[in-house]
């Protein structure tokens, strides 16, 4: 009755959002080489989305829920049993302290300062560190609270996050056991048992319990091959424009729980094995920073010419506790002249040189952003299929088209894959740093003012060195990956005034 009240008595504006989008996947060496006993793979994959927002001149409230599946996924045409995705993308609100542009605000201090909190997406800049990656049917989202400024052309946001398991009582400390793991495992000897309590359990390639496995989860708990999620995080970002030229500037501190090596003996008919795994039980964190400036400018007074240029460096301790001393640098300059755009540019990636006896982590990590937008749309770097160590050097030209009536646009890139520094084979001996090369063909179609339909045919030309960078048994893949979609996105919005 409250809520219902303090809406009628509000001067409010509410808007509905509804999103369909099908996107249907033939694979064939997307992500990562395909093995040669395996065939192609074909499916389509739905994100169903309902996001409501209510904004009025003091508060701004969101709430996004969405549901993901393959179809197909659940038990039967009459059961979900299987494939229940339910999740709640969005929740959040922002609270509005000051903004000049309102009147009832009386002699505010500043343009614009406002506290965001809740689930909420992280959008800054090209996405290349902090973005929502919106390619995946799931996205990308934080529980957290960000204090945001803007005055005389300065943004400036502060972001805070902490998490946690469990709110219990009697909960011992705020050990975070930052994964979701399966119900069941096999522990060292083969058999099937249930997955001890906070142990994230170590699996091999065969999928038995080891001491030098992988962790193992249900769901991996980031994008870009890490399999840890943070403890807690803090960022400051600003920017600023001058004339026509903007520079931003990115702070951030993200901290992961310390773990120990344990294991836990079982007991079944068959005799005694152990499931390995880590075990988050342990004081303090392990803190990662990463700074750096990006800036976006035109050359010219007919804004032809335009570049981007950007750096990044990564120190502290990483996720395991090793010391962490990397970096990434992007530099791209685009020409646009009439319905082209000429970009022609390359981003570098540090990564660890198999031939130094260095101890530090040299291996930069992109965070927490939209790596598909930047490493090639086939997914083979940054992203769930892992990283190379070597790093990763990637010179890139890509033409794109859009027509007049901006109905329709056409892309076409190519990405030069290499080594940033030196991988050994099987015999010891430096690989070749050139991965392959990349070619995507990507076009978008407005069908109308609610959808819209994207196509893409993408391919791979890998060489032998793909496989060691991939991880993968030498000469077990085909060097050869095609992979093509059809995404179609339906996307209303109502809008009703009060």
């Amino acid at each position: 009755m409250m809520s219902i009240l303090f809406i009628h008595n509000v001067n409010g504006q509410l808007s509905v959002t509804g999103q369909v989008r099908t996107r249907t996947e033939y694979r064939n060496g997307a992500g990562t080489l395909k093995p040669t006993v395996n065939d192609a793979a074909f499916f389509t994959s739905q994100r169903s989305r309902l996001t409501f927002n209510y904004k009025t001149n003091r508060i701004i409230l969101q709430t996004s829920l969405q549901d993901v599946r393959v179809w197909g996924q659940d038990a039967s045409t009459i059961s979900n049993a299987d494939g229940s995705k339910l999740s709640l993308h969005e929740a959040w609100a922002e609270i509005i302290l000051s903004n000049k542009k309102d009147t009832s605000f009386k002699k505010p201090a500043v343009e614009y300062f406002a506290v965001k909190l809740g689930r909420q997406e992280l959008v800054y800049d090209d996405v290349r560190l902090l973005g929502n990656l919106d390619w995946l049917q799931q996205a990308r989202r934080h529980d957290a609270v960000v204090f945001k400024l803007l005055n005389k052309g300065l943004q400036l946001d502060a972001g805070f996050a902490f998490n946690q398991n469990t709110d219990a009582f009697n909960y011992n400390g705020v050990y975070y056991t930052p994964a979701n793991i399966s119900a069941s495992v096999k522990d060292s000897k083969g058999f099937l048992v249930a997955t001890p309590a906070g142990l994230i359990p170590l699996m091999n390639g065969t999928g038995i319990s080891s001491k030098t496995g992988n962790p193992s989860f249900v769901n991996a708990p980031s994008t870009n091959g890490m399999n840890q999620n943070y403890k807690a995080l803090q960022y400051l970002y600003a920017a600023r424009t001058f004339k026509n030229t903007k520079v931003s500037a990115l702070f951030l501190a993200d901290h992961f729980g310390k773990y120990i090596l344990d294991s836990v003996l079982t007991s079944t008919t068959n005799g005694n094995g152990y499931v390995y795994g880590r075990k988050f039980n342990q004081k303090g964190v392990n803190s990662r920073i990463t700074t750096g400036v990006l800036v976006n400018s035109p050359l010219d007074k007919k804004k032809m010419f335009s570049l981007t240029a950007g750096a990044y460096y990564q120190g502290g301790k990483d996720k395991d506790g090793a010391d962490l001393s990397a970096y990434t640098t992007t530099l791209a300059t685009a020409f646009t002249k009439k319905k082209f755009t000429y970009t022609l540019g390359w981003d570098y990636v540090s990564g660890n040189d198999a031939f130094s006896s260095s101890t530090t982590n040299h291996r930069f990590d992109p965070l927490y952003g939209t790596p598909h937008k930047f490493s090639g749309y086939m997914d083979y770097f940054y992203v769930g299929t892992g990283s190379p160590t070597g790093g990763l050097s990637d010179p890139f030209f890509k033409i794109k088209y859009g027509s007049k009536n901006k109905r329709f646009t056409a892309g076409l890139d190519y990405h030069y894959f290499c080594l940033a520094k030196d991988m050994k084979d099987v015999n010891g001996d430096a690989i070749n740093k050139y991965l392959g090369s990349e070619f995507d063909l990507i076009t978008n179609y407005t069908l109308n003012k609610i959808t819209t339909v994207e196509l893409g045919i993408c391919a791979m030309a890998a060489t032998k060195s793909m496989e060691y960078a991939k991880a993968i048994v030498p000469g077990t893949s085909e060097l050869t990956g095609l992979w093509s979609y059809v995404m179609i996105n339906i996307k209303p919005e109502f809008l009703f005034k009060q």
